[in-house]
């Protein structure tokens, strides 16, 4: 294990004392420069568990720190980020632009529903280096985040530590579906708002 990975290890575990705190601190952290790996989903589920009345502060605690922490990647990403950038190979970043240029909103929101290894901080760069228009960033990332957080705590609050031991071994399965049902309601409502009115 690299001296990097056992420093993000070693701070995770301190912030788990610290509760709330803790979790709006990992969640930050986890959207910028320290991948805590779930970390911070495991805290929120936990926490939920612990006090179900406070899973909706929890979830509120996780998606703003999140969004927070993704537009400081944001700012990098349109101030040209070139130290930061060189850790992207160009294939990814050219694949995140891709996808970026199809659909902005659509691609940063089914991103920001996936767990690692999903190339999360790649297109928050990249979108940054596009300039994407910031209120449609901020709104993928806060229904991206609060869907797949409120569908963790939401989980721990109905069935606790078998929730948990669920989510860990099946997180990335979750994940997708969730992203899948988006896409598909975003897809639906695409369509349904070209169709021209009824005169």
């Amino acid at each position: 294990m690299s001296k990097l990975k056992i420093l993000i290890a070693g701070l995770g575990h301190a912030l788990v004392l610290y509760g709330a705190w803790g979790l709006f601190a990992m969640s930050l952290l986890d959207s910028t420069f320290l991948p805590f790996l779930t970390l911070n989903d495991w805290l929120l589920m936990h926490l939920s568990i612990l006090s179900p009345t406070r899973m909706p502060l929890y979830v509120l605690d996780c998606t703003a720190a999140s969004v927070l922490g993704a537009y400081v990647l944001y700012a990098i990403g349109a101030g040209g980020g070139k130290l930061f950038t060189r850790k992207f190979s160009p294939e990814k970043m050219g694949r995140a632009q891709h996808w970026l240029e199809r659909n902005d909103f659509a691609a940063v929101l089914v991103i920001s529903l996936l767990p690692p290894p999903a190339p999360f901080k790649i297109f928050l760069v990249t979108a940054g280096a596009m300039r994407m228009n910031r209120v449609r960033y901020g709104a993928a990332l806060v229904v991206g985040r609060g869907a797949r957080f409120l569908a963790e705590g939401w989980l721990a609050v109905l069935y606790g530590a078998r929730a948990e031991a669920y989510l860990k071994a099946n997180l990335a399965w979750v994940s997708l579906a969730i992203a899948i049902v988006v896409v598909v309601l975003t897809l639906a409502y695409r369509i349904f708002a070209r169709r021209p009115a009824a005169t």
